[in-house]
């Protein structure tokens, strides 16, 4: 079972027609739907094939009640805290196809007292560095990556924004990744530059390191090995790369646990987020 520490917010996905008219109306389309990069992680995991938990704090409300329930029908497990008001982020999307994000990530940060049956059964537990900022939640996701270490669960790391990075201080979270041990560590090419400006992506120690270049071949990163392109997967008629990042993540890592080599887990998680970016563009 993979299990994912994080967000489940709401997603409000506004697609705008035209370019914004400042002070006035924009014809647009807005769309609802489950969110949260761990969230995500979680239901791509459970859709494809393998036995998935989401580990977080989600409000106590019928917003809250609704996710929940959305990722439960995903095949996902849910388990946690409950209290206080969802968050929602609001994914601006122009009408070239560039994506700004808005993030109120309401009651998230709040999920305290870990508890260890949070990790009975799991093989790989996936942090998202979102998980890793503000506490409660960053002093709980650290609890249960130690205990995760103990009990020989694999980590796997998402460097999630670069914004964030920088905000939180690239150096800092260098050094903070590396008392984690991650076993794989994934970032897409923004991400790696920003911890590059202050260190050096072998400075966190993963086995496993994943560069994604968009549309663009990734560039795999093993110990003592050389780098290794993994071409991505061609996508016709995308409109919303949302949550793509983490639908490669969990491909990446079920064929991991499957037993696949890294190259064949790269290939994977592109299929999954090519499937992502297709349903995402459609939707």
């Amino acid at each position: 079972m993979i299990g994912v520490v994080g967000d489940l917010v709401e997603d409000i996905v506004v697609r705008l027609a035209t370019t914004m008219n400042a002070a006035s109306d924009t014809e647009a389309i807005v769309i609802r739907r489950r969110g949260g990069s761990a969230a995500n992680v979680a239901a791509a995991v459970a859709r494809g094939g393998h036995a998935s938990r989401f580990i977080g704090h989600v409000g106590n409300d019928h917003v809250g009640d609704a996710l929940v329930a959305a990722l439960r029908a995903d095949g996902a497990e849910v388990v946690g805290n409950r209290g206080g008001r969802t968050g929602s982020v609001v994914v601006l999307l122009d009408h070239t196809g560039e994506r700004t994000m808005l993030t109120d990530r309401g009651c998230c940060d709040d999920l305290d007292h870990p508890d260890p049956d949070w990790l009975v059964g799991l093989t790989t537990l996936h942090v998202p560095v979102y998980s890793l900022i503000n506490a409660p939640l960053s002093r709980t996701t650290q609890v249960l990556v130690g205990w995760a270490r103990e009990a020989g669960i694999a980590v796997s790391i998402d460097a999630s924004s670069a914004a964030v990075i920088a905000s939180f201080g690239a150096e800092q979270l260098i050094r903070l990744l590396a008392t984690m041990a991650p076993t794989v560590l994934f970032c897409n090419e923004l991400e790696a530059d920003t911890l590059r400006h202050s260190g050096d992506l072998d400075d966190v120690g993963a086995a496993i390191t994943v560069v994604k270049h968009g549309g663009e071949p990734l560039e795999l990163i093993q110990r003592n090995q050389a780098p290794v392109r993994v071409p991505a997967l061609t996508v016709e008629g995308v409109r919303d790369t949302t949550g793509a990042g983490d639908a490669f993540a969990a491909g990446f890592l079920v064929a991991l646990a499957n037993g696949s080599s890294p190259v064949s887990a790269a290939s994977f998680g592109h299929q999954s987020a090519a499937r992502a970016i297709a349903a995402a563009s459609t939707g």
